[in-house]
């Protein structure tokens, strides 16, 4: 099937393309804020100096299997922590403590300084949760959980030793692509750094596993960005998994998250009993 791009803003614009897509940020937000509301957790921890450098934590209720950290999207520009924590529900009804951290936005920051800053979260979450660590994140979140296990990992070596595991939802793996959008003129991505940035043009670190996830009804840009890492990832000898999940859109496809027995919960954990 020939496939090619004339408009590149609209192949990575969400809202307008999902019906009623204006609408999800505010459900995002009430559906986080009443989780908090229910759910005893640790916000706002620091772990650098910069205001949005800051994680809530959501423990579970009884033992402690291991730290899930969800990484929010928003094409690096947009949003923070509190309008997800709905997303801790699966993982703390699983037994894991669930990290969502902040980070600053453009143009305040550079890609790179995010992914440093992303970095730096995991790991003041995992000096405070013991045991296997599961990444994942939505959008350029899962761009930025991807990028922790592209070498040279920002990850200190012993955080990156338990990290088995990453599940990158509509992750943006290629960042190329933006250079041609209009979006770059906050994210002043050049040539250079779009390369050195793309988890795709970067070898994976070996003995990690990447599963990247995208709803079936994404945009085709998602979806190709989604196969990408997958396929090149799996020709440097990593263990990864392409899912494209029916029915789900760009705005739905994290829901799974809330839900301890989802198929994209289960796909986030099953490595926890893999050999």
């Amino acid at each position: 099937m020939r496939y090619q791009v004339s408009d590149w803003d609209d192949a990575y614009a969400n809202a307008p393309n999902i019906p009623d897509g204006a609408a999800y940020p505010d459900r995002w937000a009430a559906a986080a804020a009443a989780f908090r509301q229910g759910h005893a957790g640790e916000l706002d921890i620091a772990y650098g100096p910069e205001p949005r450098n800051r994680i809530d934590l959501f423990p579970p209720a009884g033992e402690v299997r291991g730290l899930a950290v969800f990484i929010h999207g928003g094409f690096w520009l947009r949003f923070d922590k509190s309008w997800w924590s709905h997303l801790a529900a699966g993982g703390i009804a699983r037994g894991w403590a669930v990290a969502l951290p902040s980070y600053t936005l453009a143009p305040a920051a550079s890609v790179d300084e995010i992914v440093a800053e992303v970095a730096q979260a995991i790991e003041a979450a995992a000096a405070r949760v013991l045991g296997p660590i599961r990444l994942t994140g939505h959008s350029v979140g899962g761009h930025l959980a991807a990028r922790m296990i592209a070498a040279p990992s920002p990850l200190a070596a012993t955080t990156l030793a338990r990290v088995a595991h990453v599940v990158s939802i509509s992750g943006v793996h290629d960042l190329r692509p933006l250079l041609r959008t209009a979006m770059n003129e906050k994210l002043g991505l050049t040539a250079a750094t779009a390369r050195a940035a793309s988890p795709a043009l970067l070898d994976p670190v070996a003995g990690k596993s990447l599963t990247a996830w995208v709803g079936g009804a994404e945009r085709a840009e998602f979806r190709r960005q989604n196969a990408l890492l997958a396929n090149i990832w799996r020709g440097c000898n990593a263990r990864t998994l392409a899912v494209e999940e029916p029915d789900r859109h760009h705005f739905n496809v994290i829901e799974g998250l809330s839900d301890p027995n989802s198929p994209l919960m289960r796909e986030l954990l099953r490595a926890e009993t893999a050999p």
